[in-house]
């Protein structure tokens, strides 16, 4: 088992307690150079509100998609896109990777910005 393999693994898990929970979760996806955030809502199987460090606003304020604080970025952004859709509790799903670095940096901020995980 590859470390991809392992990941998504644990994602199946996840995903699968998350989805006895019945509310919207916020997903997460790094790559080595963005970060992407994703509110899915499982009543109606589609995404509500998505925010990543290739939006054009999020991009002229960053030197680097890759950063902690790039992070903190989408997270803010995707609290206030998911409020605004009229959604303030989610399920935070990791999508298998570690809780620390960017992936902690985006929960933060989502947090700060008024999201309920």
């Amino acid at each position: 088992m590859n470390k991809k393999q392992a990941r998504l693994r644990r994602a199946r898990k996840t995903r699968l307690k998350i989805a006895e929970l019945k509310v919207p979760r916020l997903t997460v996806f790094r790559s080595n150079l963005h970060i992407y955030a994703q509110v899915i809502d499982p009543c109606q199987g589609r995404v509500v509100a998505s925010a990543s460090t290739l939006e054009p606003e999020v991009r002229k304020n960053l030197e680097r998609g890759y950063t902690v604080e790039a992070a903190a970025v989408v997270g803010k952004r995707i609290a206030e896109k998911a409020r605004s859709a009229g959604i303030e509790r989610v399920a935070f799903d990791r999508s298998g990777f570690k809780y620390h670095g960017r992936v902690k940096a985006l929960a933060e901020a989502a947090r700060e910005g008024g999201l309920k995980f």
